[in-house]
């Protein structure tokens, strides 16, 4: 079966962990002091707490979720996407972290991104201003809903809530504490969730290898079954290879990826901080394709069914741990959801405002 019992255990824990992020909301909101410190956290955040939250407001439950399902159906070949994303992902911060914490601090002080396009620009009319606030709205409004809807999913299958109030529920816990609290709030949460999203990539793996009887044995079940699954190369072409690898171009214009380098407190710190966002996409990356190709081999072997791919990471979640592990690991796909959507909020409330 997909879906285990409800039970007391993962209830507690979403619970806690909900509680967890609107406590920081909560704390943070007596330390904002203007508008820089809650829209940028006055500039003053350290290289792991930048680097975290850079990746997981990046990642979304697509790292959870939809990456694993890919790989389940596909196989390895689906991995040029996150292939694709570290390269892009490590361009983003060499190239552009440092020229943009330089500009918006020291030669003109911008907040935000339209305020930067309009400094940098010399834009008197204020039209670049409008153009960038009006891209970011419409298209954040989109990119914000699916990730409320992927929330109020998790809390469906999770606890068999009615849609719309799963979809309320979700919805006020991010609003809440990314009012309350502002950019600090934001990026230490993110930094709790990117934490928890690879410590769930790093267990689920091993432990599915463990019950496999180790990584030769589960390729060969693979290989038995679905032998395309472990090909990287065999009847796709060269130009659905530099597609998927393109996925990495999108980085150098994500607003909440950018105001990361904006909010970093030196420009010396932008190397570690590299070293350390690059080191923790790979490890989640490289954990989340795993769960897919094993996923294969899971099933598989164990006769289990499984309608909706997608899903391979909350079957295994359920299967393989007890309720209070399996709690957490769950609590995993809400905090890829929750860091993502807060932080496009707050880019948004913040264009808004500007």
């Amino acid at each position: 079966m997909e879906i285990v019992k409800i039970n007391t255990e993962i209830a507690i824990t979403f619970i806690t962990y909900s509680a967890l992020m609107l406590f920081i909301g909560f704390y943070f909101f007596t330390k904002n002091k203007n508008t820089e410190d809650y829209f940028l956290g006055g500039r003053s955040l350290g290289p792991v707490i930048s680097a975290l939250s850079a990746g997981a407001s990046d990642m979304s439950g697509w790292l959870l979720l939809g990456l694993p399902g890919a790989l389940y159906v596909s196989g390895f070949i689906e991995s040029y996407i996150a292939i694709g994303l570290t390269i892009g992902a490590f361009l983003n911060w060499s190239f552009v972290a440092k020229r943009l914490r330089i500009y918006t601090s020291v030669i003109a002080n911008s907040i935000t991104i339209p305020d930067y396009f309009e400094t940098r620009f010399d834009d008197d009319k204020h039209i670049l201003r409008v153009v960038c606030a009006l891209v970011i709205l419409v298209f954040f409004t989109f990119y914000v809903s699916s990730g409320l809807v992927s929330g109020a999913k998790l809390f469906e299958s999770t606890f068999g809530l009615q849609y719309e109030y799963a979809l309320i529920t979700g919805t006020l816990i991010i609003v809440a504490y990314t009012f309350l609290g502002g950019y600090k709030a934001v990026c230490w949460t993110d930094l709790i969730q990117g934490l928890l999203m690879m410590g769930a990539l790093i267990i689920v793996p091993i432990t599915m290898l463990n019950h496999l009887g180790g990584f030769s044995e589960a390729m060969e079940i693979v290989a038995q079954i679905k032998p395309e699954a472990l090909s990287m190369g065999e009847g796709v072409s060269a130009l659905a290879i530099i597609s998927a690898l393109a996925w990495g171009l999108g980085y150098f214009g994500q607003p909440h990826i950018l105001v990361r380098f904006m909010s970093i407190r030196s420009t010396k710190e932008i190397p570690n901080a590299t070293f350390i966002g690059i080191s923790w996409m790979a490890i989640s990356l490289i954990g989340s394709c795993f769960i897919g190709v094993l996923g294969i081999a899971y099933v598989d072997k164990f006769d289990l069914s499984l309608s909706d791919p997608e899903k391979i990471f909350i079957v295994m979640s359920q299967l393989l741990f007890d309720p209070w592990v399996a709690g957490i690991l769950l609590s995993a796909i809400l905090a890829a959801i929750m860091s993502t959507a807060s932080s496009q909020l707050l880019v948004s409330s913040s264009t808004i405002a500007e």
